[in-house]
């Protein structure tokens, strides 16, 4: 299947029209016809190398929304007109107890990323969401609700999925108290998931500065972190904290005071 995308080149270099073929579907396949793909900053970290060499040209993406065009012989869960979606996965091995558990990031024989790495049959370099078409195997493929806009929906499939797995391990529901520390992408889908699972939010930054926007997004509230007085008079106060800050930082001061915590 021929199809256009933007890739980079090069480590330093731009993302730029790039013209490919995605692979023939197999049996088992499903071939998508892309709306809409979320910009994470794991994609920029990949094109730019920060992560180690790559396969160039690469087209990251992998916050990937659309309407399946196609599916082969042997699929059984979606047909065409399906809205769908594919996140930072596009087969796995399927045989093993990893897979069997439905944990195909931790497959036996290695899961195969969405772009940048070879398929698991041919060989060739997966390429990602930042094109019009993409192929995938049926196990590997979600289904998107009809109630929920296309258009606001990419980010579910990685900042979303990063941030309700914890939620959901740690069984948070009614009146569980959770801290959500950092405002950005990952943070705002975590007071979102939270509070919609009737959780009590609290939102934990170096000052206050966001707090009509963590009000917004349905938390109750920011603990500065800064605030000696504040972060001692909240020691104990929750029972999950989920950490959303993607660089080195400082937990000290946050450990201090939430050491006895029964879900640390």
């Amino acid at each position: 299947m021929k199809t256009i995308g933007y890739a980079a080149h090069s480590a330093d270099a731009k993302l730029v029209p790039y013209h490919f073929e995605r692979r023939e579907l197999r049996p088992n396949d499903v071939a998508i016809d892309i709306q809409f793909c979320g910009v994470c900053h794991s994609d920029l970290h990949t094109v730019n190398g920060d992560w180690g060499p790559q396969p160039y040209p690469l087209v990251p993406g992998h916050e990937i929304v659309g309407v399946v065009s196609a599916a082969g012989p042997e699929v059984t869960a979606y047909k065409e007109g399906d809205r769908v979606a594919v996140g930072c996965m596009v087969d796995s091995c399927q045989e093993c107890d990893q897979c069997h558990q439905h944990e195909e990031q931790y497959c036996r024989n290695g899961m195969t990323p969405t772009y940048g790495a070879p398929d698991r049959i041919s060989g060739e370099i997966t390429q990602g969401g930042y094109s019009r078409h993409i192929v995938v195997r049926e196990e590997l493929v979600l289904r998107i609700p009809d109630n929920l806009d296309l258009s606001r929906s990419a980010p579910i499939l990685c900042a979303g999925i990063t941030t309700f797995s914890p939620l959901r391990t740690w069984d948070v529901g009614e009146g569980t108290r959770v801290g959500v520390i950092g405002l950005g992408g990952l943070g705002h889908m975590a007071v979102k998931l939270a509070t919609a699972m009737g959780a009590e939010v609290t939102v934990i930054s170096r000052s206050t500065k966001k707090e009509a926007e963590a009000k917004a997004s349905g938390a109750r509230g920011i603990l500065a972190s800064t605030d000696r007085q504040a972060m001692q008079a909240a020691a104990n106060a929750f029972d999950l904290i989920i950490d959303t800050v993607p660089v080195k930082h400082d937990l000290t001061s946050t450990r201090r005071y939430w050491m006895s915590m029964a879900r640390w």
